[in-house]
């Protein structure tokens, strides 16, 4: 179905209804503490670290609140020293005795050491903490500035403070209600640094599977009840160039823990907890969720509450006692559901536990209702932000492979089916021909010899069949294995030849344990690494032709428990010491009818042709608004920190481009001195560590501008669309934030905003953004009064904003998920066939809002072609659904698979959130 509007989830202020103000308690650090806590928090540090420290952190208190004192609004992850900016919020007057003992608790926790007691407690006399107490003011709830380029920038403390409002007006009204059943919601605490509020409903649903396993019947019996809540998430947020702040009201499904905690390491699992009583003594009774976590600590080797120790922040205000035992509750978290010892609770679910019964997400009909329920408690304050309506811009790009023909189901003679199939196969055989031309092209007269690393002969054969299906090779073969698969095509030559994986393929470690954090993990990637390159070398020597690719069948990272041993990072490290790109694919299994192998084989089949620099580049249908010779040219930061899986940081600025007539992707890294084809870049990234002179924030927007000038500079001559990603690039390219954005103007590194023809004339750019941490908001395509759709199309603003330069792409539904936008998870709904009918074990999906923000353009007209291009750049034909960002900017995006810092040289011995400072500066 077409529709020519959609509807975001987000709401605007009413501009009739005036000002919207409200009397809160508020509360902040004396300005005259700020030297006192930062010697307290430097004490003992060496004096590298002391000099690195600007601020104290205040994570770990408002993580207290947030357990103790859920009522209570943190606003800043770091301690402001000044009455002007108050850190704290209370609809009442909280006992100040009481935050008196949480702010003790704090300082301790900056020198929990045995040796910084003493300095501790001449610290905590300082600052005399017992005369903190609260202050009234009158909090404008939409204040806010205009920024340069027009976008509105909020007021920093409300990102926190109005979502936390709003979100308690949602929870008072009576509960949402469809189908005649009832689904109430309450206020969770949140995280200081999540930029939002949060509503949950409570008492969670249940849906119950059969229980077909033998083993999984012996623990569970024939039944297993699975629980979980909706969640609705409000947040401040901003639109570029637009004057009018944006309420977002997103919603998705938060899964329950079914019997014992899966534990993971040492990673957290948060716990939430509604208490009657409040968990320290003389403290408020909370009205919402309590959010606190526990995890497996290996100095005691057993299961904790964070800051639950002896020594820790909760045991120090006397709540430990009042909590569940963490090691009980990791038990059986499930027996806290419908309460047990005066307190309601669950366990937070996470991929990464296993299988779960219900399906994640919600459809667009029943996201619709929730949302609109959500967005009446907010009246008249705020109203629904307008409609986004269809761009009249040619929607399609232009085909490069033949659509196939519909095979009839209905009232289809046998001929007629067998007549759609014989075509289709003809459609299949005349594609993959145009495909081997393209890779043959990317692979400049080379031949394409990879190498299959295999667990089983299933898996082999699949790929095999996958490679001559893509190409259509199967009139060409010379050789059929066993260990050898060879076809000699006229424009190219393919050779697969098939080795098993082995030890290679092994858990790292030994058979007794796994490779302990830090330097063991470390030496243990060198081990594997130097194995498999040392393995491929022999190989290709034995060969006495060059592998350009090895494909491997991997066991998936659910399979490595603990990650440490996952050999994926050192099998790839591996691979490019050899000067090979790698492609992985999970074992099937054969006896399984669900079994979806040749599906993902063929997957990564193609995925290996991409990393060769083989792209059917979407053809544009915009006409000449779009010159000849268009480059484009993406820019994308490959980093990882220190405290990630490999141990080491790294920062690695990438330019990605497509040049018409070159025969392949090509990239650059500020370290090369020309473009160099796709997979040498791919290459040329593992490995890389961050360099000590890339080791602060500004050495790194300095390097990033530095790159960015550089690589526009040289292509000035030339018609050039560049395109960026808000959040992999702003933190080291503030223009890209919201409040940063010029329409005409562009600004690099912390230097002065210039016009843009001053680097080139025929230079344009474009800014994605996506949804991530709700950074654009949810959407449907309205239908009637209640129900709602999916539309793919390039939408643009109205109304308020006429001449923005702003828009937003959305992408049909994907072919893998078949589910009715009308199906349910909260309550019954009433089918076509007039049943009731409820789908909580399903996946729901809705395709994202990906906003566009073009720069560089006269007028919004003469940017709605260039947006519509840059839409259709997400058709390409070698994918099976719409991708997640114009092409251009996937490829780029890609690169971070490459990313993986270790050390230079192979051992010749065989873990975003929202940036603060963005969402202060520019509320993105």
């Amino acid at each position: 179905m077409v529709f020519n509007e959609i509807q975001p989830a987000a709401l605007i202020p009413d501009p009739d209804n005036g000002p919207y103000e409200l009397d809160l308690h508020t509360l902040a650090f004396p300005a005259a503490w700020r030297d006192p806590v930062l010697d307290l928090y430097k004490f003992g540090k060496s004096d590298a670290k002391q000099a690195k420290i600007k601020e104290v952190p205040i994570k770990s208190l408002n993580a207290l609140i947030r357990t103790v004192a859920p009522d209570l609004v943190t606003v800043d992850a770091n301690a402001s020293f000044d009455a002007t900016q108050p850190w704290l919020y209370s609809r009442t007057d909280y006992p100040p005795r009481i935050l008196a003992r949480l702010v003790h608790a704090w300082l301790r926790n900056l020198q929990p050491t045995p040796e910084g007691f003493q300095r501790f407690r001449e610290t905590a006399r300082m600052l005399d903490v017992d005369s903190l107490c609260w202050q009234s003011e009158t909090v404008d709830l939409l204040e806010h500035e205009l920024s340069p380029g027009g976008t509105c920038v909020p007021a920093s403390r409300l990102y926190r403070v109005l979502p936390e409002i709003l979100a308690d007006r949602i929870a008072a009204q009576p509960a949402y209600e469809f189908c005649g059943e009832h689904v109430k919601f309450h206020r969770v605490a949140v995280d200081a640094r999540a930029n939002g509020a949060e509503l949950m409903s409570w008492p969670p649903l249940k849906h119950t599977t059969k229980v077909t396993d033998k083993d999984a019947r012996n623990r569970y019996g024939s039944h297993r009840d699975w629980r979980y809540s909706a969640v609705i998430s409000v947040s401040l947020r901003t639109v570029p160039f637009s004057p009018n702040p944006r309420i977002y009201l997103s919603t998705r499904i938060r899964r329950w823990v079914a019997g014992q905690v899966s534990m993971s390491g040492t990673q957290r699992v948060s716990a939430y907890l509604l208490t009657k009583e409040p968990f320290i003594e003389d403290g408020q009774q909370p009205g919402r969720f309590a959010v606190a976590q526990f995890a497996w600590n290996p100095r005691t080797r057993q299961i904790e509450w964070v800051q639950g120790g002896p020594e820790g922040m909760l045991a120090r205000v006397g709540a430990i006692d009042n909590l569940p035992a963490a090691d009980v509750f990791a038990k059986e978290p499930d027996t806290w559901i419908d309460e047990r010892d005066g307190i309601q609770g669950a366990a937070s679910y996470h991929t990464m536990m296993g299988w779960h019964g219900v399906g994640a997400g919600l459809m667009p009909a029943e996201r619709r209702r929730l949302t609109e329920w959500a967005a009446a408690a907010l009246e008249p304050e705020l109203i629904p932000a307008p409609a986004l309506v269809r761009s009249k811009v040619k929607q399609n790009p232009a085909k490069l492979l033949t659509p196939k023909v519909p095979v009839p189901k209905q009232n289809a003679t046998d001929d007629e089916i067998e007549q759609a199939v014989a075509t289709n196969r003809l459609i299949d055989f005349d594609n993959s021909v145009r495909r081997r031309e393209y890779a043959a092209l990317a692979l400049d007269d080379r031949d394409l010899t990879a190498v299959l690393l295999y667990q089983s002969s299933h898996m082999r054969n699949q790929l095999i069949q996958a490679a001559e299906a893509s190409l259509g090779l199967a009139d060409y073969r010379e050789a059929a294995g066993p260990d050898v698969w060879s076809w000699n095509a006229p424009d190219l030559r393919v050779r697969i030849h098939a080795r098993e994986l082995g030890a290679l393929g092994a858990p790292l470690g030994t058979s007794e344990r796994a490779p302990r954090k830090g330097q063991e993990h470390i030496d243990a990637i060198g081990h594997r690494r130097s194995a498999v390159a040392a393995h491929l070398r022999t190989l290709a020597a034995e060969l006495g032709e060059a592998t350009v690719i090895t494909f491997v069948e991997l066991d998936g990272r659910d399979k490595f428990k603990p990650r440490t041993t996952d050999p994926k990072f050192a099998v790839r490290l591996g691979c490019a010491d050899a000067g090979m790109v790698s492609q992985f694919f999970t074992p099937g299994n054969p006896n399984d009818p669900d079994d979806d192998a040749e599906f993902r084989v063929a997957a990564a089949w193609a995925d290996g042709l991409r990393q060769l620099g083989m792209r059917l580049i979407p053809e544009h249908t915009v006409g000449d608004k779009i010159p000849d010779g268009l480059n484009q040219l993406a820019f994308w930061i490959v980093k990882r920190q220190a405290t990630g899986e490999t141990h080491r940081p790294q920062f690695t600025p990438v330019a990605v481009l497509i040049r018409p007539g070159q025969k392949c992707i090509l990239g650059r890294t500020p370290e090369m001195t020309e473009w160099v084809p796709y997979p040498q870049l791919l290459i040329a990234l593992t490995g890389q560590v961050r360099p000590q002179d890339l080791s602060t924030a500004d050495q790194q927007t300095k390097a990033v501008a530095a790159f960015v000038q550089n690589t526009i500079y040289a292509m000035r001559g030339t018609p050039t669309l560049v395109v960026t990603h808000a959040q992999n690039t702003r933190n080291r390219w503030p223009w890209l934030t919201n409040s940063g954005l010029i329409a005409d103007r562009i600004k690099l590194g912390n230097g002065p905003a210039q016009r843009i023809r001053l680097f080139g004339s025929n230079l344009h750019i474009a800014r994605i953004a996506t949804n991530d941490r709700d950074e654009t908001p949810q959407w449907w395509a309205p239908k009637n009064d209640e129900s709602g759709g999916i539309s793919k199309g390039l939408w643009k603003l109205t109304n308020i904003d006429k001449n923005s330069h702003v828009f937003y792409s959305t992408s049909d539904k994907s072919g893998t998920h078949t589910l009715s936008v009308e199906a349910t998870k909260l309550t019954h709904r009433i089918n076509p066939k007039g049943k009731e009918e409820i789908r909580p074990d399903k996946n729901a999906w809705n395709p994202e809002l990906l906003e566009i923000t073009m720069i560089g353009f006269s007028d919004a007209a003469e940017a709605e072609h260039w947006a519509m291009f840059l839409h259709q750049q997400r058709s390409a034909e070698d994918y099976r659904d719409a991708l997640a960002l114009p092409l251009i900017q996937h490829i780029a995006e890609l690169t971070s698979q490459y990313g993986l810092p270790h050390d230079d040289e192979p051992d010749d011995t065989p873990d975003t959130q929202p940036d603060q400072a963005e969402a202060t500066a520019a509320g993105s």
